[in-house]
């Protein structure tokens, strides 16, 4: 199958959430023999062994989107917004920007490639802002008897019904969109499933988060220094469990060595180390040499149904003794207690501590048996043979 590919961001070095998830999912295409062309919606290009990319026709535009709004104050992050005003003003901007001067540069684009190639089965865009590219697939549709397909890895943090006010902006792009363009939507999220298909949706499928597993592989540590880690960016809408995961544990707990990596952290972390933003190298060879590795997710992907994101299948994949916060469907992916362990307040956070450090067997034996569970279900190249599965179901 030959799949073009339109993805929000492909240059790692941009920071957005879901690229590093489609890198690997691009790549377990590619090993399943797929045909792969992605084109950045943002930013440059970036070429690899696995795909053969294009270059964004509006890669000036799409940087100049951002730094705008950002110089303006109208963005705190790519997708943020500080108040309902300013999501009105930055979305007309945006839609004026995209009607005008982007879409017409990506339907050159698609329909060029479409006729060059003459044999691509279908078009995915990935996290692409849904009202920027309104009616795009229906004039596709027009002249190229082809599948296309949307899919949002951001889900459900960016739905209009459940997104924070950091993202209300993104959210937006959902208000306004014709989501049946699109022979089927594909969401991380099983939650928001009605929701997408009571907004007229065609089919909707969910698609789950997973791990390329040859990337995120155990290493052989000589000691481990850490006792407990957390690596994330930001605490909102997680404040409450990091401070019952990491706070208060890591000042009850004597001895004990609390690590906390990422950037963000603007609340009182107690006795933890907070040690920065970590390479990926340093980063799994830092969660490698934690006895315990913690999973906190954040309020609307731990409370909607099965709102998967990739940490902990990052986490399971290199053998780590996991210990999370309650999530609302955690048990679809792994079994609780065999495979990761679940606090429920403070006191169980405490408790389950001291007894992981107290025993490493204990510790070796919920992380092999949660790689295991990531090699049988939870690849990417499980994923990828799903994502196959759900574009032939589109024609």
């Amino acid at each position: 199958m030959k799949i073009l590919n339109i993805v929000s961001a492909i240059d790692l070095t941009y920071g957005f959430g879901c690229t590093p998830a489609w890198w690997q999912l691009f790549k377990a295409l590619y090993e399943l023999g797929h045909e792969l062309i992605v084109v950045p919606y943002y930013g440059k290009n970036v070429e690899t062994l696995w795909w053969r990319g294009l270059q964004n026709p509006c890669s000036f535009e799409s940087r100049l989107y951002v730094k705008l709004l950002s110089s303006l104050e109208l963005l705190g992050t790519v997708f943020g917004s500080s108040s309902k005003s300013n999501k009105g003003a930055k979305k007309g901007f945006g839609e004026r920007l995209a009607r005008f001067f982007v879409q017409p540069k990506w339907r050159k684009l698609l329909v060029e490639t479409l006729r060059e190639e003459r044999d691509v089965d279908a078009v995915v865009f990935f996290n692409v802002p849904l009202t920027h590219i309104r009616g795009l697939s229906k004039e596709i549709k027009k002249e190229f008897d082809i599948r296309i397909i949307f899919f949002d890895g951001d889900m459900p943090a960016v739905f209009p019904k459940y997104a924070d006010s950091s993202r209300l902006l993104y959210s937006s792009y959902y208000i306004d969109a014709d989501l049946s363009e699109y022979d089927v939507l594909i969401v991380n999220s099983e939650g928001v499933i009605q929701d997408l298909k009571d907004m007229g949706a065609n089919e909707v499928y969910a698609l789950h988060f997973g791990v390329d597993h040859e990337i995120y592989c155990p290493i052989k540590v000589e000691n481990q220094s850490t006792d407990v880690f957390f690596y994330g960016h930001g605490t909102k809408f997680r404040e409450d469990w990091i401070d019952k995961m990491i706070t208060t544990p890591s000042r009850k707990l004597d001895g004990a060595r609390f690590a906390v990596g990422g950037r963000g952290f603007e609340i009182d972390l107690g006795f933890a180390k907070d040690i920065g933003p970590v390479p990926f190298s340093m980063w799994r060879r830092q969660c490698c040499q934690s006895k315990v590795n913690l999973n906190i997710t954040r309020h609307a992907h731990a409370n909607i149904y099965a709102s998967s994101t990739s940490r902990p299948f990052e986490l399971a994949a290199m053998e780590c003794c996991i210990v999370s916060n309650p999530i609302n469907g955690l048990d679809k992916w792994f079994d609780i207690n065999k495979e990761i362990l679940v606090a429920k307040d403070e006191n169980e956070a405490i408790e389950l501590y001291e007894w992981l450090l107290s025993s490493d067997d204990d510790r070796q034996k919920f992380g092999r048996a949660a790689r295991r569970r990531v090699l049988k279900e939870h690849t990417f190249q499980h994923r990828a043979k799903e994502l196959v599965s759900l574009i032939k179901r589109a024609g």
